[in-house]
């Protein structure tokens, strides 16, 4: 029977003290807006999120449309004209190795009849390995994985490259080869 007298006691006070804060110095639950401790709220912090996400998104803008026109090929690249060689110094069934656009960029010129020129960048389209002209197999040939490709259009003929030499652009002017620019790879 003492049980049961205290046991109804718990239950009257606890139903009567539901409302009431039992430490109001602990409780962080019941007091977050009295001490203002809590200033954002879950929707004034989606609202920074997507404000910062959009000011990102127009911050990138305009060098998304640079990257979108420099691969769609809208803007015209302007490549400086280069003397390669002289074309007596350069015999049927020869190439010379120059660097064209920049300094750092190698290409291969091969002599493919009296007027006939074909110039490629000299980076394997697979890996960038170096690409050298094979005049007995009459083919410009990737040593790193065994590609092969066609001296007159570039197009690989063998291995693993799958895309085409970048080609360079002649110009025979006063008895020498100009470079005059790089085609754009086109599929």
């Amino acid at each position: 029977m003492n049980q049961r007298s205290t046991d109804s006691k718990d239950t009257k006070a606890s139903k009567h003290n539901n409302n009431k804060i039992p430490f109001p110095e602990n409780n962080y639950t019941h007091n977050i807006r009295k001490a203002g401790e809590r200033k954002l709220d879950r929707r004034g912090f989606m609202k920074t999120m997507v404000g910062a996400a959009g000011l990102f998104a127009v911050s990138t803008l305009p060098w998304g449309a640079i990257a979108v026109k420099e691969l769609s090929g809208l803007g015209a690249k302007s490549h400086p004209k280069r003397k390669v060689v002289n074309i007596s110094d350069l015999k049927v069934g020869e190439a010379t190795e120059f660097a064209y656009p920049g300094e750092h960029d190698a290409a291969l010129l091969v002599r493919l009849g009296e007027n006939e020129f074909k110039a490629y960048q000299n980076a394997c389209t697979h890996l960038k390995c170096p690409v050298f002209w094979s005049k007995e197999e009459g083919r410009l040939v990737c040593p790193c994985h065994h590609g092969f490709f066609d001296v007159k259009t570039g197009k690989p003929t063998a291995g693993p490259p799958q895309r085409p030499l970048p080609e360079v652009m002649l110009s025979k002017e006063q008895g020498a080869i100009f470079a005059t620019g790089v085609k754009r790879y086109e599929t």
